[in-house]
């Protein structure tokens, strides 16, 4: 089996291609939370005076002619979490269809409708918020019920798409757009809000959108069969790499696909993972503005930072676990197993130690940032085991997987706050303890149950020997 050389090849430009499908899609999820600074008239949410003032205040004031021509809303600190939570509720809804359609109608038109969608309904988010805050929260949800597909869509395009050997590579190439669609819309939707007004993070963000979508439809397809401009090598090389992996039964064995255990470790570390990643993402600003005492402007940089790190580590384990499975002769379980305890044991210990370095704030952004790089090694670890298990089915299995993983978006923020109400640093401490040991546990749960194997249910003799 000869390997085709990546550069320019139609796989890596899928991968391409889907990185800034990600981008956008998470560019479209996070610059919520910072407009709704803007949005919210400032002596609506009560925070202000519950700023705990246990560190001293430092920012650099930055004499800006500030834009204030954004229509301000009176919403309380209730009805924000009702908005920013709302997306998930949509979210979870279509993780499971969205994997069982994708393997039915194909992942290119799912995943290219599903950000199509996101897209549209970013741009009409102002005029939403316009019409009142039920309005607001009907257009997050259906925003999540478009970017639910995306993921059990794309896991489904590179079940016949992705080599064996090149799986770690090219779909943490793919993934790792959702980071850096972090890392650029914390700042950058900072700055559109400061220089600009708020309407414009969702046009421009939007607009972005329907504009991928447009390369997305012309450059892609769902199997190297159809594509239109395949070298017949790179063709060839593609299929006969997934000639013994991949189902040709047309139902889906739904009964032995729910009691397998390798199945159930990848559902606990995803939700562990998640607990940690969501409560950091919607909660990080928080942390920094009313603990460390931060000025927005810089901490829409710092909040950037952790997802930057992030970012580079995906890419890079990546390629290094290819390397030690195609080079070193690593077992791929053995790989998968390594990466998910170094990238969930790493935050963990990390984030607790956040909590303890009081008002160090370079220590504290620097921990943060640590840990949520460690993070990174997780996509080559549980995140792509579904590929490993049940090629023909990973678009369904990452559907399971990511519909009990979105339960700590809706829960993880909101116990948060719950317990957070006098913002101490022993509060805060309380949130990190809780989430470094939900991702001890996950982790030694995958490290325990977890296989690098195609399953027996997964493979086309399968109903043929039970039978």
């Amino acid at each position: 089996l000869v390997s085709v050389p990546g550069c320019c090849s139609a796989r890596y430009n899928l991968a391409l291609l889907a990185c800034f499908g990600f981008f956008i899609l998470y560019a479209l999820r996070v610059n919520l939370s910072v407009a709704l600074v803007d949005m919210v008239e400032s002596n609506a949410s009560l925070a202000k005076n519950m700023t705990s003032n246990v560190c001293p205040e430092h920012s650099s004031t930055l004499n800006v002619p500030r834009n204030t021509t954004g229509v301000k809303y009176s919403w309380d600190a209730d009805t924000q979490g009702w908005i920013l939570g709302s997306f998930f509720y949509g979210y979870i809804i279509t993780q499971i269809p969205g994997g069982y359609l994708a393997s039915k109608i194909g992942g290119k038109l799912l995943l290219g409708f599903g950000i199509f969608g996101t897209s549209v309904f970013t741009l009409l988010t102002p005029l939403a918020a316009n019409l009142g805050v039920g309005y607001l929260i009907a257009v997050r949800a259906l925003e999540g019920l478009g970017e639910g597909v995306t993921f059990p869509a794309m896991h489904s395009m590179w079940s016949s798409w992705a080599p064996p050997l090149e799986r770690s590579k090219l779909l943490s190439i793919s993934y790792a757009g959702a980071q850096l669609g972090t890392v650029v819309s914390l700042p950058l939707s900072g700055l559109i809000c400061y220089y600009m007004n708020w309407v414009y993070v969702f046009y421009i963000f939007g607009a972005l959108g329907v504009l991928w979508w447009f390369f997305w439809m012309f450059l892609v397809s769902d199997t190297p069969e159809t594509h239109r401009s395949i070298s017949h090598a790179e063709r060839e090389y593609i299929l006969s790499s997934l000639k013994d992996q991949l189902s040709t039964q047309k139902s889906v064995p739904w009964r032995p696909m729910l009691a397998s255990l390798p199945l159930w470790a990848i559902v606990v570390a995803h939700f562990s993972y998640n607990w940690t990643f969501y409560t950091l993402l919607t909660l990080l600003p928080t942390y920094m503005k009313e603990i460390l005492r931060f000025d927005a402007q810089e901490n829409g940089f710092l909040s950037a930072l952790p997802y930057f790190g992030c970012w580079l580590c995906i890419i890079l384990s990546g390629q290094i676990a290819d390397y030690l499975r195609e080079k070193q002769n690593f077992s791929t379980v053995c790989v998968r197993k390594c990466f998910t305890l170094i990238g969930m044991i790493g935050p963990a210990v990390f984030l607790v130690a956040a909590g303890f370095i009081g008002c160090n704030y370079a220590l504290a952004v620097a921990f943060v940032t640590i840990s949520t790089t460690l993070g990174g090694f997780c996509t080559s670890g549980y995140s792509i085991n579904h590929l490993d298990i049940a090629p023909s089915y990973a678009g369904i299995l990452l559907g399971i997987t990511n519909s009990f993983a979105t339960i700590p978006g809706m829960v993880g923020p909101v116990i948060a706050k719950n317990l957070t109400h006098n913002n101490t640093v022993g509060e805060w401490q309380m949130v990190f303890y809780i989430a470094a040991s939900i991702n001890l546990f996950g982790a030694i749960f995958f490290a325990l149950f977890a296989s690098g194997e195609v399953q027996d249910w997964a493979v086309s003799g399968y109903h043929l020997h039970r039978n």
